[in-house]
């Protein structure tokens, strides 16, 4: 029996493929290939029907949020996310999303509630092999184990949910994370909230600990350092709403010890270490 495309989206605004197998068992596993679209609109706030799940984008940046806490995931890093924990993610750009539900998992893995585990190209390639019609159902048990043998918890990122405000702040920050390049002022943001500068400002300070202008551009470098495998530090400076490159160079060392390009050049030779 091969794996079984179909389409379906809560929200009717995309086509969704979904490739299943072995799903009887715990041991099977359920793909959901989202299209390349700006957003992904079905990316709930909390659902666990799945179970346990991966999210991955093989071609963009992933935005994940979860109370208080932001992460941004490059195509080597996927968020692992345990049953029943509330989270959000966004795609960045059009770009691929792949979601796997999981009713088992390594005792590893269950152990982190929501974060980002890196991603080894055997479990890349195998993702990206099941996620099409056509693969028998064997095919898909043999590639779900390579799958979580690949996710990797060593040094894992864990997006811990410590929400402290009234909102306020997480209405912007969800804002400012689909489109880290926004460049809409505090004014305008709490006009758009129907609250007080003063108000929006001290729920920031409450919430993240940093003033909304310190908060943003830690979010545009942080998105940033997920962009720059893929773009140059042009581009990227562009991408995340920086008008000139020096200033983007400057801020980036300032909050990273390093250069875009000292930092793009040794992710480089990570990866080419890795895979020797």
């Amino acid at each position: 029996m091969s794996g079984r495309g179909q389409t379906g989206s809560a929200a009717g605004e995309v086509t969704v493929e979904e490739y299943g197998y072995g799903l009887g068992p715990p041991t099977g596993i359920l793909v959901l290939r989202y299209p390349p679209a700006d957003t992904i609109a079905d990316f709930p706030e909390g659902r666990d029907d799945y179970v346990h799940q991966v999210l991955w984008s093989p071609d963009g940046v992933l935005a994940v949020r979860r109370g208080r806490t932001a992460r941004f995931l490059g195509p080597d890093q996927a968020l692992w996310v345990r049953r029943g924990v509330v989270f959000e993610a966004r795609a960045l750009d059009r770009q691929t999303v792949l979601r796997v539900c999981l009713r088992q998992a390594s005792p590893e893995l269950l152990a982190v509630g929501a974060g980002a585990v890196t991603v080894d190209p055997g479990a890349a390639a195998a993702l990206l092999s099941i996620a099409r019609p056509g693969v028998r159902q064997e095919d898909g048990l043999a590639a779900r184990q390579v799958v979580l043998d690949g996710l990797s918890t060593r040094g894992v990122d864990e997006v811990d949910h410590q929400a402290l405000g009234a909102g306020h702040a997480r209405e912007v920050a969800r804002g400012l994370l689909a489109d880290p390049a926004d460049a809409t002022g505090l004014e305008e943001w709490a006009h758009r909230l129907h609250v007080s500068v003063k108000t929006l400002q001290r729920d920031f300070h409450r919430e993240y600990g940093v003033s909304f202008s310190t908060w943003r551009g830690r979010t545009r470098l942080h998105a940033s350092v997920a962009m720059l495998g893929r773009l140059s530090v042009t581009e990227t400076a562009h991408r995340v709403g920086y008008a000139s490159v020096s200033a983007y160079v400057t801020a980036f060392t300032r909050e990273l010890g390093e250069t875009p390009g000292q930092h793009a050049l040794r992710q480089r030779l990570g990866v080419v270490a890795d895979a020797g």
